[in-house]
This record gives structure tokens, sequence and C-alpha cells, in this order.
């Protein structure tokens, strides 16, 4: 059976296959080299209802046509394809927006902040918004347990600092971006764009990328 793909073709283009589109793929794969007529006839419909269908194929390179022999499947790795579409997809196109704090945040307005946006991770800024640090529920409930005063204690002395936070770009592909949440084992990756200030790099935080984009983004390609 062979389902929906969504893929890259040459030039950046996507094409999402319809179900009439994959259904054509499939009488080309079994029953190949087969005509437009034929291919018409399997499925109970006008030669001309499929022409379209059948550009978008051959457009695609799964399937080549030769005159007076027909359609037949280009042997293309349909599994290849589905890896590669989600190789291609960038972390630009699932970012969602940071939620961040200044470093003399109190740990209280910490905890206020992290249930108010209910998320799990916060990103610490300094005064002029470059990255210094990550703030985990886990790093904040220890804080909560731990008889300090939450509401004078500031969020970099319990924060995880730069350079220790794992980094992602819009530029990097969300496959490589989701295989640096399960390895390092965090909740999210900040999205951050570089510059260069003197001769130090510096990093400005513009999204957030979590365990929560990819369910999204799966789910959308399932819909779809």
């Amino acid at each position: 059976m062979i389902y929906s793909i969504l893929f890259h073709l040459e030039g950046g283009f996507i094409i999402q296959l319809t179900i009439r589109q994959t259904n054509i793929l499939e009488i080309i794969q079994t029953l190949g080299p087969i005509t437009g007529s034929k291919i018409a006839e399997k499925l109970s419909l006008s030669r001309a209802a499929l022409r379209s269908d059948l550009a978008i194929l051959t457009m695609s390179k799964l399937v080549n046509a030769k005159p007076k022999v027909g359609y037949y499947f280009t042997g293309r790795d349909l599994q290849k394809l589905n890896t590669m579409s989600f190789d291609s997809i960038l972390i630009a196109d699932t970012l969602s927006l940071p939620i961040v704090v200044k470093e003399n945040t109190t740990v209280y307005d910490a905890i206020v902040t992290l249930f108010t946006e209910d998320v799990g991770t916060i990103f610490v800024v300094s005064e002029d918004n470059f990255l210094e640090g990550a703030i985990s529920r886990k790093d904040l409930l220890k804080a909560a347990m731990g008889g300090k005063n939450n509401n004078e204690l500031p969020v970099n002395i319990i924060m995880t600092r730069m350079p220790k936070i794992i980094l992602t770009t819009p530029e990097e592909s969300v496959l490589s971006a989701a295989q640096k949440l399960l390895f390092h084992q965090v909740d999210a990756l900040p999205v951050v764009k570089t510059l260069k200030v003197g001769e130090t790099t510096k990093y400005q935080v513009i999204g957030r990328f979590t365990k929560t984009n990819i369910t999204r983004l799966f789910v959308q390609l399932a819909e779809s």
C-alpha cells in the first residue's frame, strides 16, 4: 500500500500527492507499463480527468512515459522520499515564539511565567537581550523546594548557563534538531540568530523548538 507522500522537488517546490494520485501510482507500479486509458478504466474515470495527476507523477520523477508503451514506475525509493521530506523541513517553518525572562527575574516570577505560558523551559536573556541560560521545570521545582526566598532569588543563580545550552537555528532541519532533543534529553531548544559583538559571538533568541513542535508537525503531515 502506498500512502500519501510529501516531498521536495528539485528547485524546492513541495508536492503533496492526493489519494487518487497514490492509487494511480499503485496501478502503474503493479501493472506498468500501462496506458493512460487503461489507468482511467481501472479507476472508472475519463482519460482527461487523469491528465493533471499523471503530469504531477511524471514531474515528480516517480513515473515516466513512453509513446505507444505507456506509463511505468521509475523505481524511485518511496521510503527515501519520505525521509528526505522530513529532513528538508526547516526549523524556520515550525518554530514557536520564545518565552524569555531577564537574568535578574526572581525565581517566583519565573515560576509564574512558566505556568502562565504553559511551557517546560524558559530562556534567560541579558539586559541587551542576548541568550545567557535556560531554566527547566526541574530547576524551578528544586529551587521551590530548597527553602530559599524565591521572591528575592534571581534566576541566574539556578539556570543552566551558556555555553552548555544546546542551540538550533532557523536554517537547521527539523530532523537534525529533533535528534538533538533526543540525544541531549532536553525538552526545548532556543532558536537563535548569531551576532558578532566585537570579537565575541552572541546569540539572540528568536524562537523555540520543542517536542510539541515535532508532534504538531507529525500530525499536520499525517492529516494532509
